[in-house]
């Protein structure tokens, strides 16, 4: 018989008793007769924050921490012992006047630390997320709060800032990696001399800057904010700090130095019961200093992030995550210099890095050429790279880091020469070198220069004969399938293969993505085969391609008689490029040759939005749940385009179709050919040459060829209550009243029926509040007046919050079934102008 679970339930026992009450409690407070440890808890009085302890990464350490309840995932925002964990068996409790962690062996491990002769001292958590020990005679008197000692999290109501007096700085410190919250190098704190706050590298480095206080926000932070928070900085003799809080108080919100030392932006979704991701600074990761550690190179276009210069391999392999905090690289193999005597030197190497950014702390040396900028750091030791340029040479002889990959054509990429040993490639020079003096070598490379002499006559007489037949017999495939595949799959190789083809020299730096053979092209999708076609535009077809590799892409072939021309096919391949969102689709490639244009774009298994709501099959896959996540994620794609991104983006032909599904359903706006972009604070624009789809354009643009934010905000509104309602707006009708679908919708709401509006599949999944929160939007959204339509980070905010207080809409544009441009009714799609209606199926 086993007495494990005997064992086991004692020792549960022994463990309740140790910890006295306090396992199941759920008071707010520990009181001199009260201690946390194991699982116990304690709870604010609004059921917002629990203190307990917590173990990342399920191992054996141990920490006292804070964590929002609604939260599954114990996303902590602070913790007490993150420089030492302690066991599963340690106590939190009132001890001489502090609150104290003891370890198993009742040895203090953190203290509160305060001088206090009160017998009657509790530690008490708020709402906010503050744990305070006060006095239990006088609770107005706070002995010590955690606000004062930050860890990681910026939380509502929390001070970031300096203490004039103490001389002191208030700052957040970054977890290591995931499973180890202890110290990084990242902080982020005020900078006191401007009144900015800034993010630091090992205390010394800044590598980000919001700018000063303009008495509203800071110059490099959105102005975005404003809508959702409360921003205050405040300084005086005492202090200078930094403070917010959120406009809806229910909404919950963190703000956090994450171990990728970028500043990150939450809000709580109630609804889908996750973090929504608000954005990050730096947005780049690599703009993050020393993110890949020593000897390694950072490349924003590649996954991961981080490799290993030549020469190098990571410190830790097993601990290698590159999606977290690195430890960088070190040499595979020492260096052979052993001292500064040129007749000693040998059997070291210089390894050229191009294309990257140079690190720092770098030493000058007076050279006239490379050779010589070459040769005297050859001469030191200590010299481990240099480089040369026309003011003379750079050299370094400290760990190189924060090298990042640029592109051929940045005007900041240098190239960088790395010492190394040769000893690594001396056995393969060792072998070439016996084999060139071999005597039987020039007989075989006679004979190998001969067979291949004779080969290339036989493949070239070949090769003419086959292509004769090919056109004769009209039989294309046969011979493509003898090509070799040109598939160039990384943008870092841009500068060897970028064909420019009808784009000017001074294009291509605006260009950022590869050029793809055509003939590459036509191999993968078969000759264009209708097998491999995915849907049709009204700018042409979308074709599946298949490269080596299995690797699968969409590719947009634009028809030779389309509206879409060469400055459009060159907008969308300079402009989506510099896009990154996880809402957004990314280009992968593009080809110009001959009539051939086309688009290389990562390819989306579950093909269109409008693929699905759409149709009476598939829309049946769309739950509510997940109909109001796509919603969502439509909303923070199309505001990051708006508001968030380096580029303010006006989309213009934002539709179901140009809606793309990934492999996990997750929305990614496409087709930005018709894009345009608006700079500083440009907001509309007006044009002659109308384009765009009718159905979801805004009257203002369709009639007037005014455009704006708001213009694409009332497309959005259309797509809103067409996934509510499973119709399309064009082609929909009320043949009593010949109402389009807005117009259905408003009659609908007026009259208090919304739920006749919803699509019937979603009957049994439905949100009540979320649906009718959606419909409101969508009407709002659709209004006459752009004045009246909100933007998009205010439809992102109603949307998100349940308690957000909705305004009522006014009349929507187009509430009846008639073109803007003619009084006779149809129900027949329209072209007007430059006007498409999409049959678009996706890709």
């Amino acid at each position: 018989m086993s007495y494990r679970p005997v064992i086991l339930v004692i020792q549960f026992l022994c463990l309740f008793v140790k910890t006295n009450f306090s396992l199941g409690t759920g008071g707010d407070t520990i009181s001199a007769n009260q201690s946390l440890s194991g699982f116990s808890t304690i709870v604010s009085a609004g059921g917002v924050f629990v203190l307990g302890f917590f173990s990342p990464g399920n191992n054996e350490n141990y920490y006292v921490g804070i964590w929002y309840q609604v939260d599954p995932s114990r996303s902590v925002v602070w913790i007490a012992n993150r420089e030492k964990p302690v066991s599963y068996y340690s106590q939190l409790r009132i001890s001489d006047g502090n609150l104290v962690l003891f370890n198993e062996a009742e040895a203090s491990i953190w203290s509160t630390n305060v001088n206090s002769t009160s017998s009657s001292v509790q530690a008490v958590l708020r709402d906010d997320g503050n744990l305070v020990l006060i006095d239990g005679s006088n609770r107005l008197k706070i002995l010590w709060q955690s606000f004062d000692h930050p860890s990681h999290t910026f939380l509502p109501g929390n001070k970031i800032g300096y203490n004039n007096i103490t001389k002191t700085h208030r700052v957040l410190t970054s977890w290591k990696n995931s499973t180890d919250p202890s110290r990084s190098l990242y902080t982020f704190q005020l900078n006191e001399t401007d009144n900015s706050y800034i993010l630091l590298w090992n205390k010394s480095i800044s590598y980000w800057s919001s700018g000063p206080w303009n008495g509203h926000n800071f110059r490099s932070i959105p102005g975005t904010l404003e809508v959702v928070y409360n921003l205050r900085f405040e300084s005086n003799k005492n202090e200078s700090y930094f403070t917010y809080s959120v406009k809806n108080t229910t909404m919950i919100s963190r703000v956090f130095l994450d171990v990728s030392g970028q500043l990150k932006r939450y809000n709580w979704l109630s609804a889908s019961k996750k973090w929504d991701f608000g954005g990050s600074h730096p947005s780049q990761q690599c703009e993050v200093y020393s993110f890949c550690g020593a000897y390694s190179l950072c490349d924003e276009k590649s996954l991961p992030f981080c490799r290993c210069l030549t020469g190098f391999h990571p410190k830790f392999q097993s601990e290698w995550d590159l999606k977290e905090y690195s430890n960088g690289c070190i040499r595979k193999t020492e260096l052979q210099c052993r001292d500064d005597s040129a007749d000693k030197v040998g059997g070291d190497i210089f390894l050229e890095i191009p294309y990257i950014t140079l690190p720092e702390n770098n030493q000058s040396l007076r050279a006239g050429t490379i050779q010589d900028c070459e040769s005297k750091c050859l001469r030191m030791c200590s010299c481990i790279a240099y480089a040369h340029n026309s003011s003379g040479c750079s050299f370094w002889t400290e760990d190189l880091v924060n090298l990042k990959q640029l592109n051929a054509h940045d005007s900041n990429s240098k190239s960088l020469h790395i010492r190394l040993a040769a000893s690594e490639f001396q056995d393969h020079k060792n072998k070439t070198s016996k084999f060139l003096k071999s005597k039987l070598l020039h007989v075989m490379l006679g004979t190998m220069a001969a067979a291949v002499l004779v080969l290339s006559i036989a493949c070239s007489v070949y090769y003419q004969r086959r292509k004769k037949q090919t056109k004769s017999q009209g039989d294309k495939k046969k011979i493509l399938e003898k090509q070799e595949v040109l598939l160039y799959d990384t943008e870092k190789q841009i500068a060897n293969f970028m064909k420019l083809g009808q784009f000017r020299e001074d294009e291509r730096k605006g260009i950022d993505v590869p050029f793809v053979a055509l003939e590459s092209i036509i191999v993968a999708t078969d000759n264009f085969s209708d097998a491999n076609k995915l849907g049709k535009g009204g700018f042409g077809s979308v074709y599946k391609g298949k490269f080596p590799g299995g690797q699968e892409i969409a590719i947009k072939r634009l028809s030779s008689g389309s509206g879409q021309g060469l400055e459009e096919f060159k907008n969308e391949v300079t402009l989506i490029a510099k896009l990154q969102h996880r809402n957004l689709v990314r280009l992968l490639g593009y080809c110009v040759e001959k009539e051939e244009k086309l688009l290389l774009y990562e390819y989306m298994p579950n093909k269109s939005l409008n693929s699905f709501i759409f149709d009476q099959t598939l829309c049946v896959r769309l739950n509510w749940e997940l109909r109001f996540d796509i919603i969502l994620g439509i909303a923070r794609g199309l505001l990051y385009l708006h508001h968030d991104s380096r580029l303010r983006i006006i989309h213009r032909d934002l539709k179901t179709s140009n809606v793309l599904l990934d492999e996990e359903m997750i929305p990614k706006i496409s087709d930005f050919g018709l894009a345009r972009i608006f700079g500083g604070k440009q907001t509309e624009a007006s044009t002659r040459r109308v384009v765009g789809t009718y159905g979801y354009m805004a009257p203002e643009y369709a009639l007037d060829g005014l455009f704006s934010i708001k213009s694409d905000v009332f497309s959005f509104g259309v797509m809103l209550l067409e996934m509510v309602s499973g119709k399309r707006n064009t082609g929909f009708y009320q043949s009593e009243e010949t109402l389009s679908l807005l117009g259905y919708a408003w009659k609908l709401w007026k009259d208090n029926k919304v739920w006749d509006l919803v699509d019937a599949t979603l009957s049994a999944s439905c949100n009540a509040n979320e649906l009718m929160r959606c419909v409101n939007v969508g009407l709002l959204c659709v209004q006459e007046d752009p004045s009246d339509r909100p933007t998009m980070p205010n439809v992102v905010f109603m949307l998100g919050n349940e308690t957000a207080s909705l305004s009522n809409p006014k009349q929507p544009a187009f509430i009846s079934w008639k073109s803007p441009f003619t009084s006779t009714s149809s129900s027949k799609p329209l072209s007007v102008n430059e006007l498409t209606t999409s049959i678009v199926q996706g890709r």
